[in-house]
């Protein structure tokens, strides 16, 4: 029989779905809004049965970006929790969509509210014990990103520089990757070049322990797994993260006695 373990998944940037609020109002194709997305993250990381909870986000990260602060607004950060450009300076909008308040409240209440209310009630659950933000990260960093240009490693830990938790317990699941994914020590970075975003400094040891986490993409966006042209991911390739992942969990659990 599957373990459970007391773990929460948060996965907000997997969405690749338009909301009717946003129909007809966009420059962009889903091509560009699934390169300014975490594509194919929900298929990595739900691990529904390993993990207690799983919360992810079903609409595009260029509509609302769940790992924002509610105020961090345009014109003031063009990728803010709603978005006028993309991480890649993209225009998303065909018109002033978001100098009306209206349109901008009307997608907060309607999602950023909702996914923020769902982490808040499960934080709560006794059940839950630890949580994870899970994101992909592209390969080589687009200029809007702390570290633009540079190739990344394989895996990236955030705890908000201990804030949202404890060293011990992040590099613990540093390690549990190394092991499942078979990669070097300097593969997987903590802190760098991602220390945590909305979520994690949020709601960290508020009350549970917080990790995001950052998966580079060219462990399934490469040549041998992906189209870019058709946009065709090989699915058994996907399948074979959400196992590693899986394993992950359970090995993370599984050593927590040692720290």
């Amino acid at each position: 029989m599957e373990k459970t373990y007391p773990l929460l998944i948060s996965i907000p940037h997997g969405g690749d779905k338009i909301p009717p609020e946003a129909e007809g109002k966009l420059k962009l194709g889903v091509k560009e809004l699934i390169e300014d997305s975490d594509p194919f993250s929900r298929e990595i990381y739900a691990v529904e049965g390993t993990a207690r909870m799983v919360i992810a986000a079903d609409i595009f990260r260029a509509i609302v970006d769940m790992n924002r602060s509610p105020d961090d607004l345009p014109p003031a950060n063009p990728d803010g929790v709603v978005k006028s450009h993309t991480c890649y300076n993209k225009e998303i909008y065909k018109s002033d969509y978001l100098k009306d308040a209206y349109f901008i409240k009307k997608l907060l209440s309607r999602y950023y509210v909702e996914y923020h209310y769902r982490i808040q009630q499960a934080v709560m659950h006794e059940d839950i014990k630890f949580a994870f933000d899970c994101h992909t990260m592209a390969a080589e960093a687009p200029d809007i990103a702390p570290d633009p240009g540079m190739d990344r490693p394989v895996i990236t830990l955030g705890n908000n520089h201990g804030k949202a938790c404890d060293f011990p317990v992040t590099e613990r699941l540093a390690q549990s990757f190394r092991e499942v994914f078979r990669i070097r020590e300097s593969h997987v970075t903590i802190n760098e070049p991602f220390a945590g975003g909305y979520i994690t400094k949020k709601y960290g040891k508020r009350p549970v322990p917080w990790i995001q986490i950052e998966m580079n993409r060219c462990l399934y966006l490469d040549d041998r797994w992906f189209n870019p042209s058709a946009m065709e991911i090989n699915q058994n390739r996907l399948k074979v993260l959400n196992a590693r992942f899986k394993k992950v969990v359970e090995l993370f659990f599984e050593n927590q006695g040692t720290d």
